[in-house]
């Protein structure tokens, strides 16, 4: 009989699938290796059991301890595979931008989830990065992972991810490309690639808001790079230990529309339901495609799983919400086509400013169409409530025809998408739209620059 003795047995070894569809302008053969065949579903499987059976032979970790780890979600996974096995606890910190379905998955193997806020600097303390470590002093018999600077994590890929690729490729790779996050891929695989064959060239892909692709260039760590993003699992506003520069041939920044669109089209292009970061790594490596020639073999990483952002990048309401879907938008009806069931928000003549100004706040809007019995007749926005309160502290109690502007142009549903933009940039704050249902709807300046392409 031939079976695995516990789940841990079936980490690695797993497939390399040829890339077709999304890669047909690339003259290289291009190579996914795909490590979501791993039992949690990730690459960080295979770092997570190294670093713990690591810490255990040095001692760090002992029977029955507690596990505390910041992660964006798939370590956590991999480090509770490993604990449930061995027997540990484990208390995994998560910022919170990461999906809901990685902290769902991780409750469900056992895992206590703290969050913390993403917009936070590195060294705040309420930082995932910082209350991981606060955790660690006070939590009796713990250890903590810190996969970022632990150099277990970067060894496991150099003892098997890299060996599977070079065994997989027959040696012929001369390409790799991943996503950059905690750098143990990167450098584990880019170590092993190196000693094998020092012509192997070592792509990492960045994402806007993180800082690698500058620092490897200029050696500046710059910190006006450092924003907020929403591409999950790469890019960093810190610098691991893990990240080895000199092994890295180059960066490559891939935005979070061209990530979230990506990881969609791998779905329904090459039937690869994966994560958020394959989007970003299959863009990155067309990014590159002038660096590939007709011989070249070139191997493209994916590290997780689409099931992980079923509510994100594969929500199309989430994708709207952002601009990332990628819609054909040309009349004043397809503005309009996603919330055109919503009642249109009014306020009539008679009523106060006070009312105005509750139902701004209520359905967070900054203009309002002004109705009476003969239909529309005038419009208020912030701009004049602002100003009539900057001339009567008292305005709230004023009726809205005595501050009230010049009713909204109404278009034609089939009207352009250019004219609309036109009246908007002559002094109209909104235009309404007619619809065939006689009913009207709102089209704002922000509701024309979220389908700027």
């Amino acid at each position: 009989m031939k079976y695995a003795n516990n789940i841990l047995e079936t980490i690695g070894d797993t497939p390399m699938v040829k890339m077709n569809a999304l890669v047909k302008d690339v003259e290289a053969l291009v190579l996914a290796k795909y490590e979501t065949f791993n039992p949690g579903n990730s690459v960080k499987d295979r770092m997570a059991l190294k670093m713990i059976e690591d810490a255990e032979a040095d001692g760090r970790l002992k029977p029955g301890g507690t596990i505390i780890e910041g992660t964006s979600g798939n370590t956590g996974m991999g480090l509770a595979l490993v604990a449930i096995v061995k027997g540990y606890k484990l208390i995994c910190v998560m910022a919170d931008k990461q999906s809901k379905e990685k902290m769902d998955i991780l409750r469900a193997v056992g895992a206590k989830v703290m969050v913390c806020p993403t917009n936070v600097e590195p060294d705040d303390p309420r930082s995932y990065y910082s209350v991981s470590k606060r955790l660690a002093e006070e939590t009796p018999n713990s250890w903590y992972v810190n996969q970022y600077d632990n150099p277990s994590n970067a060894k496991a890929h150099y003892e098997s991810t890299g060996p599977e690729i070079w065994e997989q490729t027959e040696g012929k790779i001369t390409h790799f490309i991943v996503g950059v996050g905690t750098g143990g891929t990167i450098s584990g695989v880019g170590k092993y690639l190196k000693e094998k064959n020092p012509n192997v060239k070592i792509w990492g892909i960045d994402t806007y808001g993180s800082v690698f692709k500058k620092y490897h260039e200029t050696g500046i760590f710059d910190e006006n790079e450092v924003y907020s993003y929403i591409t999950e699992g790469i890019g960093e506003d810190i610098l691991p230990e893990n990240v080895n520069f000199s092994i890295i041939d180059g960066f490559t920044k891939v935005t979070d529309k061209d990530a979230a669109v990506y990881t969609q089209r791998l779905a329904k292009e090459e039937g690869m339901f994966l994560g958020n970061s394959a989007g970003a790594a299959i863009k990155g490596l067309l990014q590159l495609k002038d660096h590939f020639k007709k011989d070249d073999v070139v191997v493209v990483l994916f590290h997780d799983h689409g099931s992980r952002y079923v509510g994100k990048m594969f929500n199309d309401d989430w994708m709207r919400e952002r601009g990332f879907l990628e819609e054909e938008v040309s009349t004043a009806v397809d503005l309009v086509k996603n919330h055109e069931e919503k009642p249109l928000v009014t306020v009539k003549t008679e009523e106060l400013v006070s009312h105005a100004i509750e139902r701004m706040r209520k359905f967070q809007i900054s203009q309002i169409p002004v109705l009476d019995s003969e239909g529309f007749v005038g419009s208020v926005d912030e701009s004049a409530l602002f100003s009539a309160f900057l001339d009567d502290k008292n305005t709230a109690d004023t009726p809205i025809r005595e501050i009230m502007n010049d009713p909204f142009p109404i278009v034609e549903a089939n009207t352009s998408l250019d004219e609309i933009s036109s009246l908007i940039k002559n002094g109209n704050p909104a235009v309404l739209v007619a619809l065939e249902n006689g009913k009207h709807h709102i089209i704002t300046k922000y509701d024309v620059i979220s389908h700027i392409k």
